[in-house]
């Protein structure tokens, strides 16, 4: 293998050292394959072996053309090459040559895995297109492959493509291959005969050569009059060097296509003669030349022409397709910005909605405010209207004080008797009430059986303490008893013992807790056993108990309020309870409740005056259990420390807003209320009772918060249809209600059903509003009402009512 390098500088031979070089003078066959290589030996990989494919030839020549870098890389950036110093240069070039070197073996390798011998032809140029164009013309190649794009001849403008630049500036007796992507996109075919490669001198005698003319064809078919003129430039340039003296030309007619050798004749008058005839055709030769030329040059310039028109064209097309690219981008970029509006008009909502909220917890909170200012408003001028009464009826207090006094020590006095003699007996009992010797219906048991039943009191059987004595479990004969012994020390205690000896023996009721007896002696009183606690037990999970799911605490809601409408109903004393919170509420074996804790009470006469009390407490209920304080009593009483029946109301509100929410009952009706203004009644509620039903749990708010309202005047009474009521809610929630009984709009059970114009019945308020909204269709059938009136259904509300008062299912 040998080097072709032409041209070159004096270094490249160093920086090449390992490649054998070639002389010079020698020139590579024009007929054999030429292959223009470029930088990237993996890119032009798949063209090399297309050209193995395709010629199956054993030796081919590489074209590679150098281009010296205009600049050279420093520490402070790319310097021009003409303002670095030599060194910097020297050494960039001696870098350049060997990318280079190793470039080319690179190719080297290539060509001998396919076992073909190659040669290279190196050259430096400033320009890839020039180069490879000077080399065609210099070696006369006839055979040239080169890369090129698919669609060059459409898309690429003139001159700024290499392969557009090579087709137009290379003659045309070469034949070039444009490849890419090892596939064939186009072939310029050769249409002219190279004279250098044709055309040669060959000695024939001693001082004479013989001009061997090559075939000439028609020049007609020649499109580039630069190719004719080559052309004749060639034929009359061999014309010209031939020594006219020592050889003749034989005559050549004008139809003729090759010119004949020349015979000799020893005559030179006769050479002379042909030598005449022989110029007289050439220069008719000459001149229909000229004549094609021209019209290859006619048709060359209608082949620019629709070049330019195309290329014109072309330039059209590419310009409406960047416009539509344009307009492509530009509504990409449109429908970005209107995502983003949308984004952030939905984030404006959103605050606008959270401001709302807040303006109206404001607003909530400004109401709260201003219902306590006037309630406080009102207290005062309560306050300073009863004070004057308070002033006047001092004296009287004062002597009524002296009485109860006297009266206190008295009873002291004879409890202190009873407790030497050891000896209590019920009617003495009946007289400390103060209802003379009335008979209590109760069983009274002798102080041994309790013993017995709970081995002396033992610690071991206590279930419970409260400040005035203590609760121990108790096996009898009957069964298991609680056992509530009073201590007696305690005034506080003996009253209770006394009060709910009285009450529980005269009073019988499902969920009030049930006396079995009692003993005097030990003032101890004797209940049936209920062992699932109390409602505080099971409110605060106390010993990780099991939660009470939302049936049962709206049914619990229901018995309560059926106790006490019981108590506040009974005759001839109406019987207040004074002291209900959850403490002394009791669940039995199913969880139902047993009201107890009558320690505290007070029988009211019928025809007493309001606020007079017949039996009076001592002091005020207390909670044993401060960690999680079940009582809140009413403001009223704490105020003017009368008792009556609207204080057991307001207690029980706060019991039914304990069931809702699980809390303790300091701040919470005022809590609940603020939830409730501002419509976030979920967020207070109970997550361990479950889901409740919202028309439920939005009833029995209400009601709570009634029942806890500062003003005992604006308090609900309790009432037989307040607790029909209640029991509604539970039972509509535990039976199915039939869908004739439920309103199309509300999905509501209809408490005033009228029928309108399409036959539908509806609730009277919900169908009124849909008509008063400008709704003159339909709400069933969408059809346009024939007219707007409305009639009651009394049918269907007797149908309702009479379902609704179907006694409650346990």
């Amino acid at each position: 293998m040998k080097l072709l390098r032409p041209a070159l500088e004096a270094g490249l031979l160093d920086a090449l050292p390992s490649l054998p070089s070639i002389n010079l003078e020698a020139r590579p066959p024009t007929d054999l394959v030429h292959v223009a290589v470029g930088t990237s030996p993996e890119k032009t990989q798949r063209l090399l072996e297309w050209t193995f494919r395709r010629f199956r030839c054993r030796e081919v020549v590489l074209i590679h053309v150098h281009r010296l870098s205009q600049t050279i890389p420093t520490l402070l950036g790319n310097l021009p090459a003409n303002q670095a110093n030599e060194q910097l240069v020297s050494a960039h070039r001696m870098v350049e040559w060997g990318n280079t070197k190793k470039m080319l073996l690179r190719y080297l390798d290539i060509c001998y895995r396919s076992q073909v011998q190659p040669k290279i032809i190196l050259v430096k140029a400033e320009h890839v297109q020039s180069g490879i164009v000077n080399v065609v013309n210099k070696y006369c190649i006839q055979k040239l492959v080169m890369g090129a794009s698919p669609v060059y001849c459409l898309r690429a403008k003139p001159g700024s493509s290499k392969a557009i630049y090579t087709l137009k500036n290379v003659p045309s007796f070469c034949e070039i291959w444009f490849v890419k992507k090892g596939r064939l996109v186009w072939m310029r075919e050769a249409n002219e005969i190279n004279f250098a490669s044709t055309v040669s001198w060959t000695e024939t005698l001693p001082g004479e050569r013989k001009l061997e003319r090559p075939e000439v064809r028609n020049l007609s078919h020649f499109n580039n009059p630069k190719e004719s003129a080559f052309l004749i430039d060639s034929i009359s340039q061999t014309a010209s060097g031939v020594n006219l003296d020592n050889s003749t030309l034989s005559p050549i007619s004008s139809s003729s296509t090759y010119f004949r050798d020349a015979k000799r004749s020893p005559s030179h008058t006769n050479s002379q003669e042909q030598l005449e005839a022989l110029s007289g055709r050439l220069i008719g030769i000459i001149d229909e030349a000229k004549t094609a030329k021209e019209a290859a040059s006619a048709d060359l310039s209608k082949c620019m022409e629709l070049k330019f028109a195309s290329a014109k064209a072309f330039n059209m097309v590419k310009a409406f397709e960047a416009a539509r690219l344009r307009e492509i981008k530009f509504r990409e970029e449109l429908e970005a910005l209107l995502v983003a509006t949308k984004l952030q008009k939905d984030e404006l909502i959103n605050q606008k909605n959270k401001i709302v909220e807040e303006l109206e917890g404001a607003l909530s909170n400004v109401v709260i405010l201003d219902d306590h200012y006037h309630q406080v408003v009102h207290l005062k001028d309560e306050v300073a209207s009863e004070l004057d009464k308070v002033l006047s009826s001092t004296a009287n207090l004062e002597l009524e004080n002296q009485k109860i006094q006297h009266q206190k020590d008295e009873y002291a006095r004879q409890i202190a008797r009873l407790r030497c003699n050891n000896h209590v007996t019920s009617k003495i009992c009946n007289k400390f009430i103060g209802f003379g010797n009335d008979s209590l219906d109760f069983k009274e048991f002798p102080l041994s059986d309790l013993h017995a039943a709970t081995f002396g009191f033992s610690d071991t059987f206590k279930i419970g303490q409260g400040g005035h004595g203590c609760v121990y479990k108790g096996e009898m004969s009957n069964g298991s008893v609680a056992i509530k012994k009073f201590h007696h020390h305690s005034v506080q205690g003996q009253q209770e013992f006394q009060h709910e000896a009285f009450v529980l023996s005269k009073m019988r009721h499902p969920h009030l807790v049930t006396l079995i007896g009692a003993c005097p002696e030990a003032l101890s009183l004797v209940y049936e056993y209920l062992p699932n606690g109390t409602l505080h037990d099971r409110l605060i999970r106390k010993s990780m108990t099991p939660p009470l799911d939302w049936k049962a605490r709206t049914r619990m809601i229901v018995e309560l309020s059926g106790a006490l409408l019981f108590l506040h109903s009974s005759k001839p004393e109406k019987i207040i309870h004074g002291d209900l919170k959850p403490l002394n509420i009791f669940l039995d074996s199913n969880f139902h409740c047993k009201v107890g804790g009558f320690g505290f009470c007070e029988l009211v006469p019928e025809m007493v005056a309001s606020g007079f009390r017949l039996l009076r407490q001592n002091s005020g209920p207390k909670s044993s259990f401060a960690e999680f304080p079940y009582s809140d009593p009413d403001p009223e009483y704490q105020r003017t420390n009368i008792l009556t029946s609207k204080s057991d109301v307001y207690s029980f509100g706060i019991i039914v807003l304990q069931l809702l929410t699980g809390r303790p009952p300091l701040g919470l009706s005022t809590e609940v209320r603020r939830a409730v203004l501002s419509s976030r009644l979920s967020t207070v509620l109970d997550r361990n009772a479950g889901e409740w039903p919202k028309d439920v749990v939005g009833k029995l708010a209400e009601f709570g918060l009634k029942c806890t309202n500062m003003n005992s005047c604006k308090r609900p009474e309790l009432t037989p249809t307040v607790v029909k009521e209640l029991e509604q809610l539970y039972t509509m929630q535990e039976r199915p209600i039939p869908s004739s009984f439920l309103c199309p709009i509300l999905q509501e059970i209809m408490y005033d059903p009228e029928v309108a114009a399409d036959g539908f019945t509806y609730e009277g308020k919900a169908i009124q509003e849909w008509i008063a909204s400008g709704g003159e269709t339909s709400p069933m059938t969408n059809l346009r009402l024939e007219n707007l009136n409305l009639t009651p259904n009394h049918a269907l509300r007797l149908a309702i009512q009479d379902w609704l008062s179907q006694p409650l299912q346990s």
